[in-house]
């Protein structure tokens, strides 16, 4: 016993005041491991937990986060108390040092304020697709400073936090995870309009990711220049994939329309000429 307090008591650093000996070392190590463990637990709590009750993925996941920083926040805390850092005296011995480093780093502190409105909001949850600067975008994790995500060519795409809270970001998938769209396409003047709709109907509804039948609708919406336009609007829950979703439909539409020989037009324009004769005056040779 003697020489186990020996050895949690052995120095190994010695400057002045401070003073570090083997049982600090201990104790940090305690505090790591109990920090990761309840980090742990609390992860299995909260992903069990969400099984029972009405806790989605996201809702979960921006909880967790939100512990994981305010426990290592803590964590921290007490390990430089352990080793002889007073906090309180260097906050206040280093605020002007904050204050300067606050003025350079004031986009990464906007960043982290953005991290911390949306994880505690929850207005953008894990799996949501998003439409940020014309690219549409898939969350796959929600950080203090930044969220990756990964757009639809299969490519990583860190977001700082900002540009979410601050812009102008369409959520595709935050009322519901199915969304409307639409398919525009024009055929000739002279085709049988309610085929037209019939068949426009039938080739989003082949689909296999195309849900709710009976608001599956096809509409006249104007009488164009050189077509008839018509639009087929469906609901879809493959938001992420839907580009490919209506390559498939359009696929489908061509086909039909070849079947039933329905024509699709080309632009057309008329170009009018206008000549203008201009009376020269003959010279006199007389």
């Amino acid at each position: 016993m003697e020489t186990l307090r020996e050895f949690l008591e052995f120095e190994l650093i010695s400057a002045g005041e401070y003073t570090i000996r083997v049982y600090t070392i201990v104790i940090v190590l305690l505090i790591y491991l109990t920090t990761k463990l309840i980090l742990w637990v609390i992860k299995k709590t909260l992903f069990r937990k969400r099984r029972f009750k009405k806790l989605n993925k996201g809702s979960a996941y921006a909880l967790l986060q939100i512990i994981r920083y305010v426990l290592w926040v803590i964590a921290i805390g007490f390990i430089l108390e352990t080793i002889g850092v007073k906090v309180t005296v260097l906050i206040a011995g280093s605020a002007a040092l904050l204050v300067g480093i606050g003025l350079g780093l004031q986009q990464t502190f906007n960043d982290v304020i953005s991290g911390i409105i949306l994880l505690s909001e929850q207005s953008i949850k894990i799996d949501d697709v998003l439409e940020i600067d014309g690219d549409v975008v898939k969350i796959q994790s929600i950080g203090l400073r930044t969220s990756k995500g990964l757009n639809t060519s299969d490519i990583s795409i860190i977001i700082p936090n900002s540009l979410i809270t601050t812009n102008k970001v369409i959520n595709w998938s935050h009322q519901t995870r199915k969304t409307r769209f639409r398919i525009d396409v024009g055929v000739a003047y002279g085709s049988d309009v309610d085929l037209v709709i019939k068949i426009l109907e039938e080739s989003a509804f082949e689909h296999p990711d195309i849900s709710d039948r009976e608001l599956t609708e096809a509409r006249l919406v104007n009488f164009g220049n050189s077509s008839l336009d018509f639009q087929v609007l469906f609901f879809s829950k493959n938001i992420f994939r839907i580009n490919k979703v209506k390559s498939d439909i359009r696929r489908i539409i061509n086909k039909k329309f070849l079947q039933n020989k329905i024509a699709i037009p080309f632009p057309q324009m008329d170009l009018h000429l206008k000549s203008n004769h201009t009376n020269i005056g003959k010279k006199d040779t007389s």
